[in-house]
C-alpha cells in the first residue's frame, strides 16, 4: 500500500461485529500514537510521508478506516448502522487490538470530538490528547454557542449544497473531492494533484464511496455525562489560523477549556489535514507532546 520506511502491511481486524483496516508504523515497542481521522474520511488521509515522519521520531503509529470508509466495514448508503457512540468504542477496539491498554490519541476534526470522548469518559485509555481542527464537544459544551460562526461562504455552501458526484465515475469523485478541499482550504494554496492522489487511492480502496457521508447523518448516541473540562490528559490543541468552518477561535475556547491545555496555531491552514507547509510543526509538537510510554504494542497478524 505504501512504501514508506516505517510501514507495515495494511491487515484487518474484528471488532465486534465489524472489520476494521487498520496499518502502523514504526517501533511496536515505541510510544503508541492511534491517529483518528475526520468524517467522511480513510486513513489514507493521514498523508503517508507525514505518518512516516512522525513513526521516525520514534512512535509506534496506527491509523485506521473508520466505518464506511476505506476497507472497513460499510453500510447502506443514507443508512448507517451505528451511532458516534460506535465510532468511539471502535477507536478504543483497535487498541485493544494491538494489546494497548493506553496510547496517545491524534483527533482531527470529527476525530478530535472522538479524542475527546475518549478524554472524558475512558480517561485511562489517553496518555494524552492531541486535539486538531476541532472544537468543544461533549455534553455540556454549552460554550459553544458562543463561538465565531463558520465563513459566510461556507454557511452559503451549507444552505445550497451542490448535487453531489456520481460515485460510480472515478474522474467526477476525484473533482468532488478537489472542490471540498478548495471550500475548506485556509490560505495555504491547494495542492490539486495531491488531493486527486490521496482521493484515488480512497475511491480505489471502498467499495461504496459514497457511504462515507452517512458519517453525517448518524445518531451521536448516549454520550457519557461530562464535559471538556473534565479531561485530565495532557492534552495539546492544533487549530488552523484560516479555519473556515470552525474558525481559529474555537482552537482558543477548546484549550481554554481544557485544564493545563497548550494551544498551537498552524498558520494558514483551513479545515483539513495538514498541509504539507505546516508539517514541520505538526511533526515536532506530536513527537514533544507523545513522548511518555504506552507499553509495547502486539500487532495483529497480517492477513492476505
Amino acid at each position: 500500500m505504501t512504501g514508506n520506511t516505517h510501514a507495515a502491511p495494511e491487515t484487518t481486524v474484528r471488532i465486534g461485529d465489524v472489520d476494521l483496516a487498520v496499518q502502523a508504523f514504526g517501533d511496536p515497542a515505541a510510544p503508541a500514537v492511534l491517529l483518528i481521522a475526520g468524517a467522511e474520511s480513510s486513513m489514507d488521509w493521514w498523508h503517508d510521508e507525514l505518518v512516516d515522519r512522525i513513526a521516525g521520531r520514534g512512535r509506534y503509529v496506527i491509523r485506521y478506516d473508520a466505518r464506511d470508509t476505506g476497507r472497513s466495514t460499510t453500510y447502506p448508503v443514507g443508512a448507517p448502522g451505528y451511532t458516534g457512540d460506535d465510532l468511539t468504542a471502535d477507536a478504543l477496539g483497535v487498541l485493544d487490538a494491538f494489546g494497548l491498554r493506553t496510547a496517545h490519541i491524534v483527533g482531527i476534526s470529527m476525530g478530535g470530538g472522538i479524542a475527546q470522548d475518549i478524554g472524558i469518559a475512558h480517561p485511562d485509555r489517553a496518555a494524552s490528547l492531541t486535539l486538531m481542527s476541532t472544537t468543544l464537544a461533549g455534553p455540556g459544551s454549552a460554550e459553544s454557542t458562543e463561538l465565531p460562526p463558520m465563513s459566510e461562504d461556507l454557511a452559503k455552501l451549507f444552505a445550497e449544497p451542490a448535487e453531489g458526484p456520481d460515485w460510480s465515475d472515478r474522474d467526477a469523485v476525484l473533482a468532488y473531492f478537489v472542490t471540498a478541499e478548495r471550500n475548506f482550504s485556509g490560505t495555504i494554496p491547494v495542492d490539486e494533484d495531491e488531493i486527486r492522489r490521496i482521493a484515488g487511492r480512497a475511491f480505489d480502496r471502498s467499495p461504496s464511496p459514497a457511504a462515507a457521508a452517512n458519517h453525517w447523518i448518524m445518531d451521536q448516541g448516549d454520550k457519557t455525562p461530562g464535559r471538556v473540562g473534565d479531561i485530565t490528559a495532557p492534552t495539546l490543541v492544533m487549530h488552523g489560523t484560516a479555519d473556515p468552518l470552525f474558525p481559529y477561535g474555537h482552537g482558543e475556547a477548546l484549550a481554554a477549556a481544557i485544564p493545563g491545555a497548550r494551544l498551537v496555531a498552524l498558520p494558514g491552514a483551513g479545515h483539513q489535514m495538514p498541509p504539507r507547509q505546516v508539517w514541520d510543526i505538526v511533526v515536532d509538537e506530536i513527537a514533544a507532546h507523545t513522548a511518555a510510554p504506552t507499553g509495547t504494542a502486539t500487532p495483529p497478524a497480517a492477513r492476505a
